[in-house]
């Protein structure tokens, strides 16, 4: 079980790449789609069935929010470069400044042994699976070529960065005043 867990982490660190690829340089976005649903399932289990076997480990913790950034930069950077559109492009870096910013924020409380201030809220999980879902909704919209599709995919991308910016700044908040 130890190993299946860790093929589904490793799985998004290749997926991503994989994705960008299909999808900007062979437009294959059904298969794209196919991919990013997979990954999206993993990103849940891995460490659903990591606690329910008690399968964690440092290592896991460590790789589980990289693998998760990896899919989460291709994939956006391949909606970007297949939009070519100056808003979702705002969307998407605002999207990743966000994601790195959190991810030094949790490496500032994990060496002033404040974690908890860091630990992923609900509201971060609303905001992961609005991601989810727009990612998804631009691939398959991109894939029958629905205008309409990508329009609340973008909708929905743009939800998704307001509880982004939320979710940072209730961490960035919660990390000061522990400090």
């Amino acid at each position: 079980m130890k190993n299946f867990i860790m093929f589904l982490t490793l799985s998004r660190i290749i997926f991503g790449p994989l994705i960008f690829v299909l999808s900007v340089f062979f437009e294959m976005y059904l298969v794209s789609l196919t991919l990013f649903v997979l990954s999206a399932i993993s990103d849940f289990f891995d460490g659903y069935l990591a606690r329910k076997f008690n399968h964690e480990s440092s290592f896991g913790k460590l790789l589980d929010p990289i693998a998760d950034k990896i899919l989460l930069c291709s994939t956006v950077k391949a909606i970007i470069l297949i939009t070519s559109d100056y808003f979702i492009g705002l969307i998407g870096v605002l999207t990743l400044i966000r994601e790195f910013w959190v991810s030094g924020l949790r490496e500032y409380t994990a060496i002033n042994q404040i974690q908890a201030t860091s630990d992923v809220s609900n509201l971060a999980k609303v905001k992961t699976t609005l991601q989810f879902i727009a990612i998804g909704s631009y691939f398959y919209s991109f894939n029958g070529g629905y205008s309409l599709g990508i329009f609340l995919s973008s909708f929905i991308f743009f939800l998704s960065l307001l509880v982004s910016l939320k979710t940072s700044i209730n961490y960035t908040s919660n990390a000061l005043k522990s400090k």
